[in-house]
């Protein structure tokens, strides 16, 4: 356990909604928070289009790669927040779970992809909020 929060997102491929989440947590909540992500079948990179929606807003993920969802990782994270895509994690007693339902930027075009970009921004914002309270807001 670490002296601040730790959340990792999960996504079946660890391509998309997962990878743009842990983007945001990363670029809003800076070192404050340490932000994890994994898949429980990674694909074997991210989604471009979900690379190109978060370079519009400044957010460089290029560098990330699909990761394995391994047990002593989510064992080890405070909060697990799955994507809405109906990947499974451990159980842990004591973890906050939550699960974000979110479209599929899979196969989709940019315009339908910034909308779900959006999403997972202001999802994010509301997370940093409950776990930072003593920051001003974002």
């Amino acid at each position: 356990m670490t002296d601040k929060p730790r959340v990792l997102f999960v996504c079946v491929h660890n391509a998309g909604r997962s990878q743009m989440a842990a983007g945001w947590l990363r670029h809003l909540a800076g070192d404050r928070i340490e932000v994890l992500s994994a898949g429980s079948e990674p694909a074997g990179q991210i989604n471009p289009v979900a690379m190109e929606a978060m370079r519009e807003v400044g957010i460089d993920i290029t560098a990330e790669q699909p990761k394995k969802l391994e047990y002593a990782t989510a064992q080890a994270s405070e909060v697990i927040i799955t994507m809405g895509c109906g990947d499974a994690c451990p159980v842990f007693p004591g973890k906050r779970y939550e699960d974000w339902k979110l479209d599929d930027p899979a196969g989709q075009g940019i315009e339908a992809v910034r909308p779900i970009r959006d999403e997972i921004r202001d999802r994010v914002r509301g997370l940093v909020t409950e776990l930072l309270p003593a920051l001003p807001s974002l």
